[in-house]
Protein backbone atom coordinates (compact mmCIF):
# COMPACT_ATOMS: atom_id res chain seq x y z
CA UNK A 1 0.00 0.00 0.00
CA UNK A 2 1.34 3.39 -1.14
CA UNK A 3 1.78 5.88 1.49
CA UNK A 4 -0.12 9.04 1.34
CA UNK A 5 0.88 11.96 3.49
CA UNK A 6 -2.49 13.50 3.19
CA UNK A 7 -4.16 10.46 4.46
CA UNK A 8 -1.80 10.36 7.17
CA UNK A 9 -2.49 13.81 8.03
CA UNK A 10 -6.43 13.26 7.82
CA UNK A 11 -6.37 10.16 9.98
CA UNK A 12 -3.40 11.71 12.84
CA UNK A 13 -4.15 15.08 13.38
CA UNK A 14 -7.84 17.39 14.71
CA UNK A 15 -9.56 18.29 12.47
CA UNK A 16 -7.84 22.07 12.12
CA UNK A 17 -4.65 20.73 12.11
CA UNK A 18 -5.02 18.43 9.72
CA UNK A 19 -6.80 21.27 7.18
CA UNK A 20 -3.82 23.26 8.21
CA UNK A 21 -1.28 20.80 6.99
CA UNK A 22 -3.17 19.46 3.85
CA UNK A 23 -1.64 21.28 1.40
CA UNK A 24 2.06 20.88 2.42
CA UNK A 25 1.09 17.18 2.40
CA UNK A 26 -0.29 17.00 -0.84
CA UNK A 27 2.93 18.85 -2.08
CA UNK A 28 4.87 16.03 -0.26
CA UNK A 29 2.16 13.32 -2.37
CA UNK A 30 2.76 14.90 -5.64
CA UNK A 31 6.92 15.19 -5.00
CA UNK A 32 6.61 11.57 -4.02
CA UNK A 33 4.71 9.90 -6.94
CA UNK A 34 5.18 12.41 -9.54
CA UNK A 35 8.06 11.09 -12.19
CA UNK A 36 9.07 14.25 -13.88
CA UNK A 37 12.28 16.20 -12.88
CA UNK A 38 10.76 18.58 -10.43
CA UNK A 39 9.72 15.72 -8.81
CA UNK A 40 13.18 14.02 -8.49
CA UNK A 41 14.57 17.56 -7.68
CA UNK A 42 11.93 17.44 -4.70
CA UNK A 43 12.38 13.93 -3.70
CA UNK A 44 16.11 14.59 -3.35
CA UNK A 45 15.59 17.85 -1.51
CA UNK A 46 12.89 15.95 0.61
CA UNK A 47 15.40 13.14 1.04
CA UNK A 48 18.11 15.94 2.23
CA UNK A 49 15.73 18.16 4.76
CA UNK A 50 15.73 14.08 6.56
CA UNK A 51 19.01 13.71 6.61
CA UNK A 52 19.77 17.00 7.56
CA UNK A 53 16.93 16.73 10.91
CA UNK A 54 19.35 13.95 11.56
CA UNK A 55 22.39 15.08 11.30
CA UNK A 56 20.80 18.07 13.37
CA UNK A 57 20.05 16.19 16.18
CA UNK A 58 23.45 14.16 16.13
CA UNK A 59 25.39 16.59 15.61
CA UNK A 60 23.61 18.82 18.49
CA UNK A 61 23.65 15.82 20.92
CA UNK A 62 27.53 15.15 20.03
CA UNK A 63 28.13 19.03 20.77
CA UNK A 64 26.49 19.08 23.87
CA UNK A 65 28.16 15.81 25.34
CA UNK A 66 31.63 17.40 23.89
CA UNK A 67 30.78 20.48 25.74
CA UNK A 68 30.21 18.50 28.62
CA UNK A 69 33.09 16.15 28.65
CA UNK A 70 35.29 19.25 27.93
CA UNK A 71 33.85 22.69 29.43
CA UNK A 72 33.74 25.62 27.98
CA UNK A 73 37.35 26.27 28.11
CA UNK A 74 38.92 23.33 26.29
CA UNK A 75 35.74 23.08 23.87
CA UNK A 76 36.29 27.05 23.07
CA UNK A 77 39.14 25.79 21.41
CA UNK A 78 38.51 22.39 19.68
CA UNK A 79 35.25 24.83 17.86
CA UNK A 80 37.57 27.29 16.53
CA UNK A 81 40.31 25.09 15.39
CA UNK A 82 37.77 22.38 14.03
CA UNK A 83 35.58 25.14 12.15
CA UNK A 84 38.98 26.71 10.61
CA UNK A 85 40.04 23.52 9.42
CA UNK A 86 36.31 22.83 7.55
CA UNK A 87 36.93 25.90 6.44
CA UNK A 88 40.06 25.26 4.95
CA UNK A 89 39.06 21.89 3.21
CA UNK A 90 36.60 23.43 1.74
CA UNK A 91 38.51 25.74 0.21
CA UNK A 92 41.22 23.92 -1.13
CA UNK A 93 38.53 22.15 -3.62
CA UNK A 94 39.40 25.42 -5.43
CA UNK A 95 35.88 25.14 -6.76
CA UNK A 96 35.60 22.12 -8.13
CA UNK A 97 33.41 20.29 -5.62
CA UNK A 98 30.65 22.87 -7.27
CA UNK A 99 31.43 23.39 -10.72
CA UNK A 100 31.22 19.68 -11.34
CA UNK A 101 27.59 19.58 -10.47
CA UNK A 102 27.13 21.82 -12.96
CA UNK A 103 29.22 20.21 -15.71
CA UNK A 104 28.31 16.45 -15.02
CA UNK A 105 24.99 16.88 -15.99
CA UNK A 106 25.71 18.96 -19.03
CA UNK A 107 28.36 15.57 -20.29
CA UNK A 108 25.32 13.17 -19.53
CA UNK A 109 22.64 14.98 -21.79
CA UNK A 110 24.77 15.46 -24.44
CA UNK A 111 26.29 12.23 -24.53
CA UNK A 112 29.97 13.17 -23.67
CA UNK A 113 31.17 10.33 -21.75
CA UNK A 114 35.15 11.23 -22.30
CA UNK A 115 34.93 14.43 -21.13
CA UNK A 116 32.76 12.57 -17.87
CA UNK A 117 35.55 10.25 -17.36
CA UNK A 118 38.26 12.77 -17.66
CA UNK A 119 36.09 15.46 -15.37
CA UNK A 120 36.10 12.46 -12.74
CA UNK A 121 39.52 11.47 -12.40
CA UNK A 122 40.79 15.31 -12.75
CA UNK A 123 38.67 16.70 -10.11
CA UNK A 124 39.72 13.72 -7.60
CA UNK A 125 43.51 14.22 -8.53
CA UNK A 126 43.59 17.50 -8.31
CA UNK A 127 41.87 18.21 -4.89
CA UNK A 128 43.88 15.69 -3.72
CA UNK A 129 46.74 17.64 -4.40
CA UNK A 130 45.87 21.39 -3.81
CA UNK A 131 44.61 20.37 -0.37
CA UNK A 132 47.75 18.63 0.51
CA UNK A 133 49.89 21.97 -0.77
CA UNK A 134 47.54 24.27 1.31
CA UNK A 135 47.65 21.19 4.72
CA UNK A 136 51.80 22.16 4.27
CA UNK A 137 51.26 25.62 3.75
CA UNK A 138 48.78 25.52 6.99
CA UNK A 139 51.75 23.57 9.10
CA UNK A 140 54.07 26.17 7.62
CA UNK A 141 52.07 29.40 8.75
CA UNK A 142 51.00 28.01 12.03
CA UNK A 143 54.66 27.42 12.64
CA UNK A 144 55.70 30.98 12.02
CA UNK A 145 52.32 32.43 13.78
CA UNK A 146 52.84 30.20 17.21
CA UNK A 147 54.09 33.25 18.82
CA UNK A 148 51.74 35.55 17.99
CA UNK A 149 48.53 33.02 19.22
CA UNK A 150 47.73 31.79 22.57
CA UNK A 151 49.62 27.84 23.26
CA UNK A 152 46.72 26.46 24.13
CA UNK A 153 45.77 26.54 19.82
CA UNK A 154 48.79 25.57 18.66
CA UNK A 155 48.75 21.83 19.05
CA UNK A 156 44.85 21.75 17.88
CA UNK A 157 45.64 23.65 14.56
CA UNK A 158 49.17 21.17 13.86
CA UNK A 159 46.66 18.10 14.22
CA UNK A 160 43.68 19.98 12.87
CA UNK A 161 45.73 20.29 9.36
CA UNK A 162 46.34 16.49 9.46
CA UNK A 163 42.54 15.75 7.66
CA UNK A 164 42.41 18.63 5.89
CA UNK A 165 43.04 16.64 2.35
CA UNK A 166 40.48 14.17 3.27
CA UNK A 167 37.63 16.85 4.20
CA UNK A 168 38.51 18.71 0.57
CA UNK A 169 38.21 14.90 -0.73
CA UNK A 170 34.50 13.97 1.08
CA UNK A 171 33.67 17.26 -0.49
CA UNK A 172 34.15 15.87 -4.32
CA UNK A 173 32.83 13.03 -3.61
CA UNK A 174 29.67 14.96 -2.36
CA UNK A 175 29.39 16.78 -5.40
CA UNK A 176 29.88 14.16 -7.56
CA UNK A 177 27.14 12.26 -6.11
CA UNK A 178 24.57 15.00 -5.73
CA UNK A 179 25.30 15.55 -9.46
CA UNK A 180 24.18 11.81 -10.12
CA UNK A 181 21.19 12.55 -7.70
CA UNK A 182 22.50 9.84 -5.49
CA UNK A 183 21.08 11.45 -2.37
CA UNK A 184 22.03 8.74 0.34
CA UNK A 185 25.89 8.29 -0.83
CA UNK A 186 26.14 12.39 -1.12
CA UNK A 187 24.63 12.73 2.36
CA UNK A 188 24.94 9.98 4.83
CA UNK A 189 28.51 9.68 5.26
CA UNK A 190 29.06 13.51 6.09
CA UNK A 191 25.94 14.50 7.90
CA UNK A 192 25.39 11.34 9.72
CA UNK A 193 28.03 9.56 9.74
CA UNK A 194 30.83 11.21 10.70
CA UNK A 195 29.33 13.02 13.56
CA UNK A 196 28.79 10.04 14.81
CA UNK A 197 31.80 8.01 14.63
CA UNK A 198 33.48 11.49 16.37
CA UNK A 199 31.30 11.07 19.40
CA UNK A 200 31.87 7.37 19.16
CA UNK A 201 35.90 7.59 18.96
CA UNK A 202 35.43 10.96 21.86
CA UNK A 203 33.64 8.65 24.03
CA UNK A 204 35.93 5.70 23.50
CA UNK A 205 39.28 7.66 24.42
CA UNK A 206 37.50 8.70 27.54
CA UNK A 207 37.21 5.27 28.15
CA UNK A 208 40.21 3.95 27.59
CA UNK A 209 41.82 7.26 30.19
CA UNK A 210 42.96 9.98 27.86
CA UNK A 211 42.05 13.60 28.73
CA UNK A 212 39.07 15.06 28.47
CA UNK A 213 40.99 18.11 26.32
CA UNK A 214 40.31 19.58 22.71
CA UNK A 215 43.66 17.69 21.58
CA UNK A 216 41.71 14.33 22.18
CA UNK A 217 38.88 15.42 20.46
CA UNK A 218 40.48 16.96 17.00
CA UNK A 219 42.42 13.52 17.10
CA UNK A 220 38.99 11.86 17.33
CA UNK A 221 38.17 14.24 14.62
CA UNK A 222 40.86 13.12 12.71
CA UNK A 223 40.18 9.04 12.65
CA UNK A 224 36.46 9.65 11.80
CA UNK A 225 37.11 12.20 9.31
CA UNK A 226 39.96 10.15 7.93
CA UNK A 227 37.20 7.05 7.75
CA UNK A 228 34.34 8.83 6.42
CA UNK A 229 36.11 10.60 3.68
CA UNK A 230 38.02 6.90 3.06
CA UNK A 231 34.50 5.47 2.32
CA UNK A 232 32.71 7.66 0.57
CA UNK A 233 35.33 8.73 -2.04
CA UNK A 234 36.04 4.70 -2.61
CA UNK A 235 31.62 4.27 -3.08
CA UNK A 236 31.12 7.16 -4.91
CA UNK A 237 34.01 6.42 -7.72
CA UNK A 238 33.16 2.45 -7.60
CA UNK A 239 29.48 3.40 -8.63
CA UNK A 240 30.68 6.38 -11.15
CA UNK A 241 32.90 4.07 -12.98
CA UNK A 242 30.54 1.13 -13.03
CA UNK A 243 27.75 3.34 -14.85
CA UNK A 244 30.59 4.78 -17.40
CA UNK A 245 32.20 1.58 -17.79
CA UNK A 246 36.20 2.30 -19.14
CA UNK A 247 36.66 4.44 -21.85
CA UNK A 248 38.63 7.18 -23.81
CA UNK A 249 39.29 10.40 -21.28
CA UNK A 250 39.31 13.96 -22.45
CA UNK A 251 40.54 16.74 -19.98
CA UNK A 252 39.80 20.02 -20.46
CA UNK A 253 41.82 21.14 -17.35
CA UNK A 254 42.17 25.14 -18.24
CA UNK A 255 38.45 25.15 -18.88
CA UNK A 256 37.37 23.40 -15.62
CA UNK A 257 39.18 25.71 -13.88
CA UNK A 258 38.33 28.78 -15.74
CA UNK A 259 34.28 27.88 -14.47
CA UNK A 260 36.14 26.59 -11.13
CA UNK A 261 37.70 29.70 -9.77
CA UNK A 262 34.98 31.90 -9.55
CA UNK A 263 33.13 29.43 -7.87
CA UNK A 264 35.64 28.77 -5.37
CA UNK A 265 35.37 32.38 -4.79
CA UNK A 266 31.39 32.43 -4.15
CA UNK A 267 32.00 29.38 -1.56
CA UNK A 268 35.12 30.52 -0.05
CA UNK A 269 33.11 33.79 0.33
CA UNK A 270 29.71 32.10 1.59
CA UNK A 271 31.96 29.58 4.07
CA UNK A 272 33.61 32.92 5.31
CA UNK A 273 30.64 34.62 5.86
CA UNK A 274 28.81 31.56 7.48
CA UNK A 275 31.48 31.10 9.75
CA UNK A 276 33.14 34.68 9.72
CA UNK A 277 31.20 35.34 13.31
CA UNK A 278 32.41 32.12 15.26
CA UNK A 279 36.21 33.16 13.69
CA UNK A 280 35.67 36.83 14.60
CA UNK A 281 34.84 36.01 18.36
CA UNK A 282 37.58 33.74 18.67
CA UNK A 283 40.06 36.40 17.38
CA UNK A 284 38.43 39.03 20.02
CA UNK A 285 37.45 37.10 22.24
CA UNK A 286 37.93 34.18 25.01
CA UNK A 287 37.35 30.12 24.34
CA UNK A 288 34.41 29.97 26.58
CA UNK A 289 32.52 33.02 24.74
CA UNK A 290 33.68 31.04 21.37
CA UNK A 291 32.05 28.14 23.15
CA UNK A 292 28.56 30.15 24.34
CA UNK A 293 28.29 31.43 20.70
CA UNK A 294 29.10 28.22 18.92
CA UNK A 295 26.13 26.37 20.87
CA UNK A 296 23.73 29.26 19.73
CA UNK A 297 24.73 29.17 15.62
CA UNK A 298 24.28 25.08 16.14
CA UNK A 299 20.95 25.79 18.23
CA UNK A 300 20.34 27.82 14.85
CA UNK A 301 21.31 25.35 12.78
CA UNK A 302 17.76 23.95 13.11
CA UNK A 303 17.14 26.38 10.85
CA UNK A 304 20.04 26.24 8.38
CA UNK A 305 19.05 22.62 7.71
CA UNK A 306 16.30 23.15 5.06
CA UNK A 307 18.20 25.80 3.07
CA UNK A 308 21.02 23.44 3.06
CA UNK A 309 18.49 20.75 2.23
CA UNK A 310 16.94 22.25 -0.94
CA UNK A 311 20.08 23.41 -2.64
CA UNK A 312 21.30 19.92 -2.75
CA UNK A 313 18.27 18.78 -4.79
CA UNK A 314 18.12 21.76 -6.70
CA UNK A 315 21.59 22.93 -7.69
CA UNK A 316 21.64 20.20 -10.80
CA UNK A 317 18.12 20.82 -12.08
CA UNK A 318 19.20 24.92 -12.43
CA UNK A 319 22.55 23.60 -14.54
CA UNK A 320 20.39 21.15 -16.43
CA UNK A 321 17.55 23.96 -17.16
CA UNK A 322 19.72 26.70 -17.93
CA UNK A 323 22.52 25.59 -20.42
CA UNK A 324 19.20 23.33 -21.97
CA UNK A 325 17.92 26.80 -23.12
CA UNK A 326 15.09 26.16 -20.88
CA UNK A 327 13.84 29.53 -19.29
CA UNK A 328 10.25 29.46 -18.27
CA UNK A 329 10.82 26.14 -16.74
CA UNK A 330 14.24 27.50 -15.19
CA UNK A 331 12.04 30.26 -13.48
CA UNK A 332 9.03 28.12 -12.44
CA UNK A 333 11.85 25.79 -11.11
CA UNK A 334 13.31 28.70 -8.81
CA UNK A 335 9.76 30.14 -7.52
CA UNK A 336 9.40 26.14 -6.20
CA UNK A 337 12.30 26.50 -4.41
CA UNK A 338 11.85 29.51 -3.33
CA UNK A 339 8.72 28.37 -1.51
CA UNK A 340 10.47 25.13 -0.63
CA UNK A 341 13.11 26.73 1.66
CA UNK A 342 10.89 29.97 3.21
CA UNK A 343 7.56 28.30 4.89
CA UNK A 344 10.15 25.78 6.21
CA UNK A 345 12.68 27.74 8.02
CA UNK A 346 9.84 30.16 8.97
CA UNK A 347 8.63 26.97 11.19
CA UNK A 348 11.56 25.63 12.15
CA UNK A 349 12.78 29.56 13.49
CA UNK A 350 9.55 29.45 15.60
CA UNK A 351 10.62 26.01 17.12
CA UNK A 352 14.13 27.47 17.99
CA UNK A 353 13.13 30.30 19.68
CA UNK A 354 10.49 28.45 21.64
CA UNK A 355 12.49 25.76 22.57
CA UNK A 356 15.95 27.66 22.85
CA UNK A 357 16.67 28.11 26.17
CA UNK A 358 16.10 24.98 27.54
CA UNK A 359 18.23 23.63 24.38
CA UNK A 360 21.31 25.66 24.99
CA UNK A 361 20.91 24.45 28.73
CA UNK A 362 21.70 21.06 27.90
CA UNK A 363 25.36 22.37 26.99
CA UNK A 364 25.66 23.83 30.60
CA UNK A 365 24.38 27.04 32.60
CA UNK A 366 26.81 29.12 30.84
CA UNK A 367 25.38 28.70 27.76
CA UNK A 368 22.06 29.82 28.31
CA UNK A 369 23.81 33.42 28.10
CA UNK A 370 23.25 32.96 23.99
CA UNK A 371 19.83 32.77 24.30
CA UNK A 372 18.75 36.89 23.58
CA UNK A 373 21.60 36.22 20.20
CA UNK A 374 19.35 33.58 18.62
CA UNK A 375 16.26 36.40 17.98
CA UNK A 376 18.09 38.47 15.17
CA UNK A 377 19.89 35.10 14.07
CA UNK A 378 16.87 33.49 13.73
CA UNK A 379 15.19 37.11 12.18
CA UNK A 380 18.84 36.94 9.58
CA UNK A 381 18.29 33.62 8.69
CA UNK A 382 14.56 33.74 7.55
CA UNK A 383 14.96 36.84 5.47
CA UNK A 384 17.76 34.92 4.08
CA UNK A 385 15.09 31.72 3.25
CA UNK A 386 12.68 34.11 1.53
CA UNK A 387 15.39 34.19 -2.08
CA UNK A 388 15.34 29.89 -1.52
CA UNK A 389 19.37 28.52 -2.89
CA UNK A 390 19.62 31.97 -5.07
CA UNK A 391 23.36 31.55 -5.06
CA UNK A 392 22.94 28.44 -6.31
CA UNK A 393 21.01 29.57 -9.29
CA UNK A 394 23.51 32.19 -10.55
CA UNK A 395 26.43 29.95 -10.45
CA UNK A 396 24.64 27.23 -12.27
CA UNK A 397 23.58 29.45 -14.84
CA UNK A 398 26.70 30.60 -15.63
CA UNK A 399 26.83 33.81 -13.76
CA UNK A 400 29.29 33.06 -10.68
CA UNK A 401 31.25 36.24 -10.62
CA UNK A 402 28.60 38.28 -10.38
CA UNK A 403 27.94 35.47 -7.16
CA UNK A 404 31.28 36.05 -5.75
CA UNK A 405 30.95 40.04 -6.16
CA UNK A 406 28.05 40.01 -4.36
CA UNK A 407 29.60 37.51 -1.22
CA UNK A 408 32.65 39.50 -1.35
CA UNK A 409 30.56 42.68 -0.72
CA UNK A 410 28.43 40.42 2.16
CA UNK A 411 31.46 39.70 3.83
CA UNK A 412 33.19 43.00 3.74
CA UNK A 413 30.09 44.41 5.63
CA UNK A 414 30.23 41.70 7.93
CA UNK A 415 33.64 42.41 9.19
CA UNK A 416 33.33 45.63 9.50
CA UNK A 417 30.65 45.70 11.05
CA UNK A 418 31.76 42.50 13.92
CA UNK A 419 34.99 44.84 14.19
CA UNK A 420 33.32 47.59 15.10
CA UNK A 421 30.40 46.02 17.32
CA UNK A 422 32.10 43.51 19.15
CA UNK A 423 34.21 45.85 21.06
CA UNK A 424 30.48 47.66 22.50
CA UNK A 425 28.33 45.14 22.52
CA UNK A 426 30.64 41.38 22.79
CA UNK A 427 28.24 38.73 21.55
CA UNK A 428 25.37 40.92 20.85
CA UNK A 429 27.17 42.94 18.25
CA UNK A 430 28.30 39.81 16.54
CA UNK A 431 25.21 38.15 16.44
CA UNK A 432 23.54 41.98 14.81
CA UNK A 433 26.16 42.36 12.38
CA UNK A 434 25.98 39.15 11.29
CA UNK A 435 22.08 39.42 11.00
CA UNK A 436 22.40 42.66 8.78
CA UNK A 437 25.04 40.85 6.29
CA UNK A 438 22.84 38.33 5.53
CA UNK A 439 20.18 40.96 5.15
CA UNK A 440 22.38 42.74 2.31
CA UNK A 441 23.39 39.39 0.75
CA UNK A 442 19.60 38.36 0.17
CA UNK A 443 18.80 41.93 -1.29
CA UNK A 444 22.02 41.50 -3.77
CA UNK A 445 21.57 37.93 -4.93
CA UNK A 446 17.42 38.46 -5.50
CA UNK A 447 18.42 41.59 -7.33
CA UNK A 448 20.88 40.71 -9.38
CA UNK A 449 19.09 37.05 -10.36
CA UNK A 450 15.77 39.83 -11.45
CA UNK A 451 18.63 41.93 -13.48
CA UNK A 452 20.70 38.68 -15.01
CA UNK A 453 18.06 36.18 -15.57
CA UNK A 454 14.34 37.71 -15.58
CA UNK A 455 13.55 36.06 -12.24
CA UNK A 456 11.50 37.30 -9.27
CA UNK A 457 13.36 34.91 -7.02
CA UNK A 458 11.40 36.18 -3.58
CA UNK A 459 8.59 34.79 -1.29
CA UNK A 460 6.39 37.78 -1.91
CA UNK A 461 6.91 38.33 -5.24
CA UNK A 462 4.04 38.36 -7.89
CA UNK A 463 3.46 34.94 -9.42
CA UNK A 464 3.36 35.15 -13.28
CA UNK A 465 -0.17 34.87 -15.45
CA UNK A 466 -0.44 31.43 -16.47
CA UNK A 467 0.05 33.00 -20.08
CA UNK A 468 3.36 34.51 -19.26
CA UNK A 469 4.91 31.26 -17.10
CA UNK A 470 3.91 29.01 -20.28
Amino acid sequence: MRFSAAKTAEGLLPGWLARLALPFAERIDAILTTSDDRAEAGRLSLLAFFIRIASAAIAFASQVLLARWMGSFEYGIFVLVWTTVIILGSLSCLGFQSSIIRFIPEYRETGRLAELRGLLLTSRVFVLLASSAIAAIGVAGVTLLSGFMENYYVIPFYLGLICLPMIAMSEVAEGTARAHNWGNLALMPIYILRPLLILVFMAGALIAGFEASAVTAIVATIVATLSTAFYQVLATTARAERILQPGPRQVHLGQWIVVSLPIFLVEGFFFLLTNADVLLVGYFMRPEDVAVYFATVKTLALVHFVYFAVKAGAAQRYAQYAHGGDHARLAAFARDTVSWTFWPSLMMGGIVLLLGQPMLMLFGEAFVAGYPLLFPLVAGVVIRAAVGPAESLLTMSGHQNVCAAIYGMTLACNVALTALLIPVLGLWGVALATALAICIEAALLAYFIWRRLGILMFILAPQPAPEEAA
